[in-house]
């Protein structure tokens, strides 16, 4: 007999940054707790300008990692610190239900 679905709630941390930091962010997302990650390739404008993909040097990445609260907290706080100041960057935390929490 099935069990019941049940939603669970997670935070979905969302990381939009400069192509360049990549590498650098995966390993520090690893580092401070996340299970997981997913990067995607996104275009787009703001204060810092806009951000076309023409070149290497102008692209940007979206990292989306869903962890719980604590994780997502220490995560959004290193890249606030570390980052910030010299990178075009964003951080976005909202609430989302998952269905397997065991990944997350």
């Amino acid at each position: 007999m099935n069990t019941p679905m049940k939603i669970h709630p997670k935070k979905l941390l969302m990381i939009i940054a400069e192509a360049a930091l990549e590498r650098q962010l995966v390993a520090d997302v690893k580092r401070l707790g996340a299970n997981g990650y997913t990067v995607i390739d996104v275009r787009g404008g703001g204060a810092r300008g806009d951000r076309g993909a023409d070149w290497d040097a102008d692209r940007s990445i979206q990292m989306e990692v869903i962890c719980d609260d604590a994780v997502a907290t220490r995560i959004a706080e290193h890249v606030y610190s570390s980052y910030f100041e010299n990178y075009a960057v964003t951080v976005c935390v909202t609430d989302v239900g998952v269905l397997r929490q065991e990944k997350f």
